[in-house]
């Protein structure tokens, strides 16, 4: 991420009281184990920590003031004292009459209407994180990048080059050059041809996954504008993104790895990203998206053609 980026990053509003639960799922894996008490006591009893002062909450998760006073910083709050207010917000919010939280995982033992039910909650929650935890500013840069860009390389592997098909092809209706790379040799080989002008995207849950780092490192190199979505946005990916996207952080179980949590998440992001791109090519982006329904209207319907 360049200089420039890093900064309007960490002087970004502090997130909205409803964001900080989905802010600390997806902060907590790169925060110290103390810094790690602070945020889930934070997230687990917003009501009663916000009535504690630096001194209590560091108390109560035996950690130091200065760990209290980090970790608020880190979840985006320019000390501790915002970070209460925000505490007090979510506190009221709960009390406002939300549906209590499902938490139980998918067992094997699970009737099929409990997996849907448990299985649709776990997808709306993952939606509603991302969503607050989206930094607009971010994404209408990675937009206003895309929207111009002479060629649109993505990069993702194993369940996130899936989402990264799914994104070039949606570019590719509305008339856009877009290629979704999930080989890792033919990712480099192509971002060696990318420059200046060039939008290359990393899709990677982990952030470190070599295979989607390698290539956007070198379309970086190359004067590409990168763009990273990721679940850890303190990852090594970031390292070479201009904009980060983050995704939601989603709870994992024995039946529902990271893979299949992080794809809804994902896909969310990219439709966002689709559509704003789309919003700003309209006048060309409708004619091309019109000229692939009709050309595709006869494989719906044969007897039309």
């Amino acid at each position: 991420m360049t200089n420039e980026v890093k900064e309007s990053f960490s002087a970004a509003s502090p997130p909205a009281p409803a964001a900080l639960a989905a802010k600390v799922r997806t902060l907590a894996p790169s925060m110290t184990r103390s810094m790690q008490r602070v945020a889930e006591a934070v997230a687990g009893d917003p009501a009663g920590c916000a009535a504690l002062t630096v001194t209590g909450l560091a108390e109560l998760t035996g950690t130091s003031e200065a760990t209290v006073v980090r970790t608020a910083r880190l979840l985006g709050y320019p000390g501790y004292r915002d970070l209460r207010l925000a505490l007090a917000g979510l506190a009221a919010h709960q009390l406002s009459g939300r549906a209590p939280a499902v938490t139980a995982d998918i067992t094997v033992d699970d009737p099929i209407a409990d997996v849907v039910a448990k299985l649709a909650y776990d997808e709306q929650q993952t939606l509603a994180d991302t969503a607050s935890g989206l930094d607009t500013v971010q994404l209408g840069a990675a937009v206003a990048a895309a929207s111009t860009a002479r060629r649109i390389d993505i990069y993702g592997a194993g369940a996130s080059s899936l989402v990264g098909q799914d994104l070039a092809q949606k570019l590719l209706r509305i008339g856009l050059i877009a290629h979704a790379h999930a080989d890792p040799h033919l990712a480099v080989t192509n971002a060696v041809q990318l420059r200046s002008g060039d939008v290359a995207i990393a899709i990677t849950h982990s952030g470190s996954t070599s295979d989607v780092i390698e290539p956007l490192r070198v379309a970086f190199d190359h004067g590409a504008t990168t763009v990273a979505i990721t679940g850890r946005p303190d990852g090594p990916v970031s390292q070479y993104a201009d904009h980060v996207l983050t995704t939601s952080t989603a709870r994992e179980s024995e039946l529902r790895p990271a893979a299949m949590s992080s794809r809804t998440s994902q896909l969310l992001v990219v439709d966002c990203l689709f559509i704003g791109i789309a919003q700003r090519t309209y006048e060309t982006a409708a004619p091309a998206l019109a000229a692939s329904y009709e050309a595709l209207a006869h494989r719906h319907n044969p007897r039309t053609r």
